[in-house]
């Protein structure tokens, strides 16, 4: 990219979400400004939503709503298998699921990474876009595959109880069972610690979940992007516009496997173990 001086413009897809400005010593990334700007489109729907007056028999919306919200219901039952539980989770992993579906259908409206201003860095001038969608960025996905985790670990204690849940990963119970049963049975001497250390690895296994989650959604979105913006860049007429039917269909499965998964994470927190 250059400007009418013929200076040279550096616009490039970064990893890291670019600072538009500060709010005292925080920065505000364009990433930000994106969710930012989702939370606004949540508000306004909850408070459309209030205002509308719901009809025992639905028609146009409110038909097609409840016709999604069955949809998933049912899907989330095949996972559940419960409706009851369905019902306890659905606010949750529903607001993960729409969240992460328009932050990626964001990315992919006209203005989004093309609008935005020139910095002069290092002897250079960079282009900052203003918006970039939020799911692209590794912290935003990191901070809502975390929150996804954290949830779940406090739904487990809730519902099994701490000693209970705490047991998942640090087995106490099976080591104190040693004394009791080692004359009767001394190959529990050998067995009991295995499942002790098994329940250590466990909690590892929490920590990889908090980075399939964020790095498969970012992943698979900043590539779309990065392919998008190849694709502009070789022939910007016609040629984009494939990829940017395959990228709204990408983002649609990102946001059906982010929630399914948390919704299995739930299940599996909040189920108590049998021996």
């Amino acid at each position: 990219m250059s400007n009418s001086a013929g200076e040279q413009i550096l616009h490039e897809n970064t990893l890291y979400a670019e600072q538009v400005f500060h709010v005292g010593n925080f920065p505000i990334t364009n990433s930000i400004i994106n969710s930012w700007i989702v939370v606004i489109i949540f508000v306004v729907a909850l408070v459309w939503s209030l205002k509308g007056k719901i009809k025992q028999v639905p028609r146009g919306l409110q038909n097609a709503l409840e016709m999604v919200f069955e949809s998933f219901f049912d899907i989330f039952d095949s996972v559940t298998g419960s409706r009851k539980k369905t019902l306890h989770f659905a606010p949750f992993v529903l607001s993960f699921f729409f969240f992460v579906l328009i932050n990626n259908w964001m990315g992919l409206l006209p203005g989004v990474g093309s609008i935005g201003q020139i910095v002069s860095e290092g002897g250079h001038k960079l282009f900052i876009p203003y918006f970039r969608g939020a799911t692209a960025d590794l912290n935003t996905t990191l901070a809502l595959a975390s929150l996804a985790v954290v949830v779940s670990h406090i739904m487990g204690v809730v519902a099994v109880g701490w000693w209970k849940y705490l047991n998942k990963f640090i087995n106490f119970k099976i080591l104190l069972e040693i004394p009791k049963k080692i004359i009767k049975d001394p190959t529990i001497l050998l067995i009991n610690p295995i499942k002790f250390f098994v329940g250590l690895i466990e909690i590892v296994g929490e920590l990889a979940k908090v980075a399939s989650l964020s790095f498969r959604l970012f992943g698979n979105i900043f590539a779309g992007e990065v392919l998008l913006a190849s694709m502009s860049a070789i022939f910007a007429f016609g040629l984009p516009l494939p990829f940017m039917f395959l990228e709204v269909i990408v983002g649609f499965i990102q946001a059906l496997i982010f929630s399914i998964l948390v919704l299995i994470y739930l299940s599996i927190a909040t189920t108590a173990e049998e021996h």
